[in-house]
């Protein structure tokens, strides 16, 4: 008989994934002790940390994007005077410490704005190469590190310029919350800027020195593993199937000091879509880390690994309970009547055939026994005048509980452990302790998200007045090539058009152009389009030298979603000064009221004025057992897009964090479905493999106890039940044979008695009374 096959096999499979997960139940749901620090702690400080990385590379990029953009407009447009290049350049952009214009070909300093920059840095390799004009960074004769930008300006019968721009490498200018602290490193982790760290003169007492000179400590120790990390290539970086952020991002813990574990994560510069589109930025070798020192957890794990032992133990009792049942009321009776089918087959008919308490083993039985009869030596109730002789008169009756039930009591035996540990064992409500360190961060980093939101729209706003120079209302096609040329490097834009101070539009680009009114008190970045499918983000830009005239561009709703899509933030949403939604991360209607009440509250909330301006807010709602974490942030800072009056609001469930409670509801779960899976394969597995088949035999049995000889029996399975099967057939064929011998023995010839003989010639015929 094969090893692996028949009835075996499932319930031996079904003992040691019992004794698997009993093992895995005690390890999981009993750990030894808490994390000192959480891990959603862990989470949002790597979660900070690409945010921070993303908000430098983006600066950087934009501010190389700007020069060269301004370069070629300045290549294309009128002559200018190097002054007037860089006054220009101020006005427009104000992102640059210092600005130079050089004459390439003598090396002499034409026009200079801001700070000094120095120019020892300059070589044949800056100017040439693969790598020229790429930006570079400078350190200072004072110590500071600066970055460089370089355009070139090359007019037509004109010498060749060179336009820099200098601006410090510092940590992107984002709200970094109490405590916490930033830090821009370079290849090697030598720590370029930092911020958040309090000046020592400003501190009152010595401890608050140490503790201040303990996190410089940790600071630099941690961003010299930081950028020794980073090094590595993302792909193999990350664990297989893991996708977020495309650059190498991790978490750090370093030393502890009064209480405090100091938590980091970092992240390295890496390009938005690096399949699509190369960064500067990325290329600098550039890892951003952010550090916050969280009070040391206390461990409360006293009497856990009691309650995952006697979970464990549970388990292995009704695990060998189920088994100890399906050996009794499967397997014993299945391996019997393969003994007794095989006894039958054999020609030994002494013994009746054993009783069986029910089911398809009682109805198989049975008809073993009446066939036992049959193949005695009676014609069988399938020949004329046949009838079961004494042995074999023994019929089945009525079996309320076959193999099916017994499985079904086996799932529900299991089923007692399975239900009440994935359903009962460990839930949360709305009692769950979080950390306000979660609640801090979702309000930090919602703020850096409207800041980043903000700064795309003024930015969107500033490319417009640098395009709208090259813009000649009074020729048309020369303006709609200007258009094209703007539509097709910026993808922000869903349609470019300018409209003249009647409204009326002279020249267009894209899709189909909005209602554009010039109003003195209307901002220059706006909303329209209620009533329609998607709201239309409008920012103009007055033409120089054409009164009345503004180029007007679209933004595109697809390019403000993309802003808003950040991991471990949930879902985050774009509102106007009425609550209704302009953007969101996920799918939305246009001009939807937010989906709870409290979010609408918040935001109302947030865009009151407190002292200087509105301010950020955060929240936890607890409400029906659920608890969620909400944060609504305004736009405030500068720019023409923080008159428009919007805010940027985030929620998520707090289930989505790593605390410790719903990690162990979580491994409940799991433990509880890893329960279920168990009992659906090997259940199932002997419901395909022997229960199917068994109550087909039943079924053919009976047939053929009852004179049904001319079907043949095929095994389905080379197991117990398949030899059943062969013995059967066997047996169908030893009366077959007698039923064809019994017409044999009917058909022979009686033997004949004597005629009386005819008396010879001459003879006396005898008569009556003659001798």
């Amino acid at each position: 008989m094969p090893l692996l096959g028949g009835i075996r096999p499932p319930i031996a499979v079904l003992c040691v994934l019992i004794l698997a997960l009993a093992g895995l139940t005690a390890q999981v749901l009993g750990p030894g002790s808490d994390p000192v620090v959480p891990k959603a702690v862990l989470s949002s400080q790597q979660h900070y940390a690409e945010d921070g990385a993303i908000a430098l590379r983006a600066s950087i990029d934009e501010r190389v994007t700007d020069l060269r953009r301004t370069a070629t407009a300045l290549n294309a447009g009128k002559p200018a005077e190097p002054e007037d290049v860089l006054s220009d350049l101020g006005r427009t952009y104000q992102k640059w410490t210092g600005t130079t214009v050089v004459d390439l070909e003598s090396g002499d300093v034409l026009a200079a704005r801001g700070e000094r920059i120095p120019l020892a840095w300059l070589d044949k390799e800056v100017l040439t190469g693969k790598s020229a004009l790429l930006p570079r960074m400078v350190r200072l004769e004072t110590g500071d590190v600066r970055l460089m930008t370089m355009a070139l300006l090359d007019r037509k019968d004109g010498p060749q310029q060179l336009l820099i721009a200098s601006n410090s490498l510092s940590v992107p200018p984002i709200t970094l919350g109490p405590f916490r602290t930033m830090a821009v490193a370079a290849r090697g982790g030598e720590v370029l800027a930092t911020a958040g760290f309090e000046q020592s003169e400003a501190l009152n007492s010595d401890q608050q020195r140490q503790e201040l000179e303990f996190l410089q400590k940790q600071m630099s120790d941690l961003s010299a593993q930081a950028a020794d990390r980073t090094e590595e290539h993302p792909v193999t970086a990350k664990q297989p199937g893991s996708r977020g952020y495309p650059g190498v991002s991790g978490t750090l813990t370093g030393g502890e000091y009064n209480g405090r574990v100091v938590s980091a994560g970092y992240a390295s510069l890496a390009s938005s879509d690096p399949e699509e589109k190369d960064s500067v930025a990325a290329g600098l070798g550039l890892t951003v880390v952010a550090m916050l020192p969280v009070v040391a957890e206390q461990s409360g794990s006293t009497g856990r690994e009691l309650y995952g032992l006697i979970a464990a133990g549970a388990l292995v009792v009704l695990g060998l309970l189920a088994a100890g049942f399906l050996w009794a009321r499967v397997q014993r009776p299945l391996l019997r009547l393969f003994l007794e089918s095989r006894r039958l087959a054999r020609g030994d008919l002494t013994r009746p055939v054993g009783t069986f308490r029910g089911g398809e083993a009682a109805r198989i039985g049975n008809a073993l026994e009446r066939l036992r009869g049959q193949l005695g030596g009676s014609d069988g109730p399938g020949t004329p005048g046949g009838t079961d002789d004494g042995g074999g008169a023994r019929r089945a009756g009525r079996t309320r509980f076959g193999i099916r039930v017994q499985l079904v009591l086996t799932a529900v035996l299991l089923l007692l452990w399975c239900v009440p540990v994935g359903l009962l064992l460990n839930r949360t409500d709305d009692s769950v302790s979080v950390p306000a360190t979660m609640v801090n961060d979702q309000r930090d980093r919602t703020d850096l998200v409207s800041d980043r939101v903000r700064r795309a729209l003024n930015e969107a706003q500033a490319d417009l007045v640098s395009t709208s120079r090259l813009v000649d209302v009074s020729d048309r096609d020369a303006t709609e090539s200007v258009l094209e040329d703007a539509l097709r490097k910026h993808t922000r834009y869903a349609a470019l058009y300018v409209v003249d101070a009647d409204g009326e539009v002279v020249a267009r680009t894209g899709g189909d152009p909005h209602d554009w009114s010039d109003g003195k008190d209307l901002p220059l970045v706006r909303v329209s389009g209620e009533g329609g499918k998607r709201p239309v983000i409008q920012a103009g830009a007055p033409v120089p030298e054409e009164k009345g005239a503004t180029l007007v561009g679209e933004v595109r709703i697809e390019f403000l979603n993309s802003l808003l899509k950040r991991p471990g933030l949930g879902e985050v949403r774009v509102a106007d000064a009425k609550g209704r939604t302009l953007a969101a991360s996920n799918g939305f209607l246009a001009f939807e009221e937010l989906p709870r009440e409290a979010l609408t509250d918040l935001v109302r909330a947030a865009g009151v004025q407190v002292g200087a301006g509105p301010v950020e807010n955060g929240l936890l709602l607890r409400d029906g057992g659920n608890v969620t974490v909400a944060a609504a942030a305004p736009f405030s800072g500068g720019g023409v897009a923080a008159d428009a009056g919007w805010t940027v609001v985030s929620w998520q469930n707090a289930d989505r964090f790593q605390i410790t409670a719903y990690e162990r509801e979580d491994r409940s779960v799991l433990a509880g479905l890893l329960g279920l899976a168990a009992i659906v394969v090997c259940l199932g597995w002997v419901h395909l493999v022997v229960a199917r088949p068994l109550r087909a035999l039943a079924a053919s049995a009976e047939k053929l106890a009852d004179g049904d000889l001319k079907a043949v029996l095929y095994p389905t399975y080379h197991d117990e039940v398949g030899a059943v099967v062969r013995s059967l057939e066997l047996i169908r064929q030893q009366l077959q044979a007698r039923r064809q011998q019994q017409p044999r023995r009917t058909a022979e010839p009686r033997t004949a008695e004597p005629r009386p003989t005819e008396p010879r010639p001459g003879e006396p015929r005898l008569g009556a009374g003659g001798r």
